[in-house]
């Protein structure tokens, strides 16, 4: 007949000597007690720590103990049930034999792997990071690609802009009265700009002033008139 009680004492005091820092006895009857489990140091110096609450029960090791996260740092959910799975599973291979030992070496592994993971999850959030920003770059040098709908759409609203900008402009000549007018806009509003120039002249009738310096004085001019035989298409043929 198996001596339940002589082998929870003895496992009891070897897990106290293994772990002298971190193991605590919290009651005797039931016994349970605590371990504190903590993982390597990562890259830059991160751990995490779960702190295992173990119960034994009356048949114990033939029966699976009572455990449960009593405390833990810097885990996740996840990280959390992750761990309760695996104690679970590795108690379930053990029973028959004592196993605190066995559990607390699985945890540790498992705390080992999620400081790796951490690490993997920095440098996948790092290469995330860095797409981002690339793409962003890659769409600010290319500008936004033109197309048929986006041009169109493009055209209708400058075609817009410009009309209002227009009206806005009409609209505020019409209201300072200099509104400008086109040049068919002039001549149909005073046909009598056609003949402006000729009752210019009309007006001015006997007025109009000359310059005579202007003009070489008429007895200045060797015309040779007393010459009959003078001809003026001569003169120009003998200089040829």
């Amino acid at each position: 007949m198996t001596d339940y009680a002589e082998e929870q004492k003895n496992e009891l005091e070897a897990i106290e000597s293994i772990y002298p820092d971190s193991f605590t006895v919290l009651s005797e009857d039931p016994i349970s007690f605590t371990i504190t489990v903590t993982s390597d140091a990562g890259e830059n110096g991160e751990t995490v720590e779960a702190t295992l609450k173990f119960t034994y029960v009356e048949k114990y090791p033939d029966e699976p103990p009572l455990w449960e996260v009593h405390s833990q740092e810097n885990l996740e959910n996840n990280d959390m049930d992750d761990i309760l799975t695996l104690l679970q599973q590795q108690a379930e291979e053990n029973l028959g034999m004592v196993m605190i030992f066995t559990l607390v070496t699985a945890v540790q592994e498992k705390l080992n792997e999620i400081v790796d993971l951490m690490k993997n999850r920095r440098e996948e959030e790092k290469r995330r990071k860095e797409k981002e920003a690339e793409e962003a770059e890659k769409v600010a040098f290319q500008g936004t690609v033109v197309t048929i709908e986006n041009f169109l759409a493009w055209k209708a609203k400058f075609e817009l802009e410009v009309a209002e900008i227009r009206r806005k402009k009409q609209k505020e000549e019409e209201q300072s009265g200099k509104a400008k007018l086109t040049g068919k806009q002039l001549f149909e509003t005073d046909r009598n700009l056609d003949t402006s120039d000729i009752q210019f002249l009309e007006d001015a009738g006997n007025n109009v002033e000359v310059d005579e310096s202007l003009f070489q004085d008429i007895e200045d001019l060797d015309l040779e008139d007393d010459d009959p035989d003078f001809d003026p298409l001569e003169m120009g043929s003998d200089e040829d």
